[in-house]
């Protein structure tokens, strides 16, 4: 259940009469994905969601450059991709595709998401809104979504599990590599125009 006050938020910005953009951050686990597919089907046809995860890089060229181990760190994603494709986003005046990224796959897959030209709001979230400069210069709004560390460690492990990974895998790889990535994140968190509670 999306609360009344940001699906009312996120109609103004829909009805400005030009295409805006609203970016949802947080660390991992805070449930960005969750909020930003929860306002698109509360909008229906208002509002479209392209994740940032689709700029992953893939898992043949983070071996190559020996960052495997750090999938999900600002430097394993195309961020000079994502701030051309909101640029587009912004101005496009016909159909847009987006990347997507399929978690059962663990890969980014182009040409996924559709993006009409009539859509008058774009939904984005992901880690690293507030952290790259070209990206957030181009977003109308950022809201940065937080929540208790112990959930969202919780959430994340379980994640890890129901994609693949072994439970003291998933652990380690969350108190290692998520966690870091979190920090990151949450240092980004002044820079946004809203604050909201997770759940």
């Amino acid at each position: 259940m999306i609360p009344a006050d940001l699906l009312e938020r996120a109609r103004t910005l829909a009805a400005t009469g030009q295409r805006r953009i609203l970016g949802i951050a947080g660390a991992p686990g805070a449930g960005k994905s969750t909020l930003a597919a929860g306002l698109v089907d509360a909008l229906g046809e208002l509002a479209v969601l392209v994740p940032m995860d689709g700029f992953h890089l893939a898992q043949a060229e983070l071996e190559r450059l020996g960052r495997a181990g750090r999938k999900g760190a600002p430097d394993t994603f195309d961020a000079g991709g994502y701030a051309a494709l909101l640029a587009r986003l912004r101005t496009a005046g016909d159909l847009v595709y987006a990347p997507a990224f399929d978690r059962r796959l663990e890969e980014p897959v182009a040409g996924s998401i559709a993006v009409p030209a009539g859509v008058p709001l774009v939904i984005t979230e992901g880690n690293y809104l507030l952290h790259w400069e070209r990206a957030r210069s181009l977003l109308d709004e950022v809201w940065f979504l937080e929540i208790g560390s112990a959930e969202r460690v919780r959430r994340l492990v379980a994640r890890h599990v129901r994609y693949g990974k072994e439970p003291a895998e998933a652990e380690r790889w969350v108190r290692t590599s998520d966690e870091a990535n979190a920090r990151l994140v949450e240092a980004g968190r002044a820079r946004a125009d809203l604050v909201v509670p997770g759940q």
